[in-house]
């Protein structure tokens, strides 16, 4: 029988987050990743100004600038005449140095929170360990039993355990949670295409007909994602990679000279977006955080950020009980009460965008009720940049910001103002 005070399932941003706030806090803390790295592509790799705010309050600003990355600033939707782009959201509006979303490939984040953790006693990070089953005992959970890559079973008691561990995630099959579910007009496509000089910066969408695009500069490439009608997939791949090269070059004309670079459906991935939340994301010994307890639409591409924003909230409200060694039911619901509300804001405003942006353009509707009012709202935001500096606090910040516990913070004064360019020079620097 083995134990520890916090057992965190899922190795992924909110995890990790998480577990090196209770490591800097004295918490023994263990975290269990049934994958053997975390090399997966097509993951999120936004980072995003709380997050970056939140890492130099970490003292780890300057080792995060080294890692190879791609500042975006700008949003843009094809909302304009003929549905032509415009700005929608400027991040180089919010305050310095923080004003960009880093576009860094989510296994070197992930590596640089593994690392920084490690040097702590108190954590312990078990890769290739998979949790199979919640370990309950007088109604509260009691820690998990686990299996590893080479077949060995155990069972890790904890005084908390903590579900990071996603949409698939173990918790969600209890059903005193109550998993809510809500209609998604789309599913997406995942795939690259080459970037050259000249092309626009920033993320860039793109519309055609009953399709969708939003592009993610990566520097040397483009991250696409393709909108496609809910429950499509199948039908439009048996359509021929042909028509999807088509459909695309129609969206993003700019494009139609680089879009045979894609030799083979194999290239492009499937994810099925989901949008829900768990009513309740405790039980006695048990909280869900991140996508284990709520499945975020990949609009606005905030989904990340709003994870690492319950990992922190999470940790200021349960160091102090997991350093005493009692965990109370009203511990726990303390986080959902605080994050809640920016869960239920955010999802609102993302079912919004899919019921007047994205399911009417999928079904070959104007947008927003009507070409007029496209344009008048296209004109609004290409005239005032009051306006567009809403969706980018948003975008950067979300709803509510959360600060990190005090016990956790390593400031260091000369990583609060990153050299502008920093990052790109390392990218250019790496091999």
């Amino acid at each position: 029988m083995e134990h520890t005070t916090c057992c965190v399932v899922g190795g992924g941003p909110a995890g990790m987050v998480f577990a090196l706030l209770l490591a800097r806090s004295g918490i023994d803390v263990t975290v269990l990743e049934k994958h053997g790295d975390f090399l997966r592509d097509f993951r999120g790799d936004t980072v995003h100004p709380s997050t970056l705010a939140l890492l130099d309050d970490l003292g780890l600003a300057e080792r995060f600038a080294r890692l190879p990355q791609r500042r975006v600033r700008t949003v843009q939707l094809p909302v304009g005449a003929g549905r032509s782009n415009v700005t929608v959201g400027d991040l180089s509006v919010l305050p310095a140095p923080y004003n960009y979303v880093a576009m860094v490939p989510q296994w070197d984040l992930l590596d640089l929170l593994a690392d920084e953790a490690g040097r702590e006693p108190s954590f312990h990070l078990r890769m290739t360990t998979e949790a199979t089953a919640f370990l309950v005992e007088s109604g509260r959970v009691q820690g998990v039993r686990y299996r590893t890559a080479d077949g060995r079973t155990g069972e890790l008691r904890a005084l908390l355990t903590v579900a990071c561990d996603g949409r698939g995630s173990l918790a969600r099959s209890r059903p005193e949670l109550r998993l809510r579910r809500f209609p998604c007009p789309m599913d997406a496509w995942w795939f690259r295409l080459p970037r050259r000089e000249g092309d626009p910066q920033g993320l860039v969408g793109g519309a055609g007909d009953r399709f969708l695009t939003a592009m993610i500069d990566r520097g040397d490439y483009w991250q696409c994602a393709g909108l496609i009608p809910k429950g499509t997939d199948s039908r439009r791949r048996a359509a021929g990679l042909d028509r999807f090269r088509a459909e695309f070059a129609a969206a993003v004309p700019w494009m139609a000279d680089r879009v045979h670079a894609l030799r083979s459906w194999d290239e492009v991935k499937l994810l099925d977006v989901r949008l829900d939340r768990l009513r309740r994301w405790h039980r006695p010994g048990l909280l869900c955080i991140g996508d284990a307890a709520h499945a975020m639409s990949p609009v606005f591409g905030i989904g990340i950020n709003l994870a690492v924003q319950d990992a922190v909230a999470a940790a200021r409200y349960l160091i102090e009980p997991l350093g005493r060694g009692t965990v109370a039911l009203r511990d726990v619901r303390r986080v959902q009460r605080r994050r809640r509300p920016t869960t239920v804001t955010t999802q609102t405003l993302q079912r919004m965008a899919h019921a007047r942006f994205i399911a009417p353009l999928l079904q070959g509707r104007p947008p927003l009720g009507s070409a007029d009012r496209a344009r008048r709202v296209a004109r609004l935001f290409a005239e005032s940049h009051w306006v567009r500096r809403v969706p980018a606090y948003f975008i950067g910040y979300g709803a509510l910001r959360e600060r990190p516990p005090l016990s956790a913070v390593r400031r260091v004064p000369s990583a609060t103002a990153v050299p502008p360019g920093a990052a790109e020079r390392a990218a250019k620097a790496s091999p």
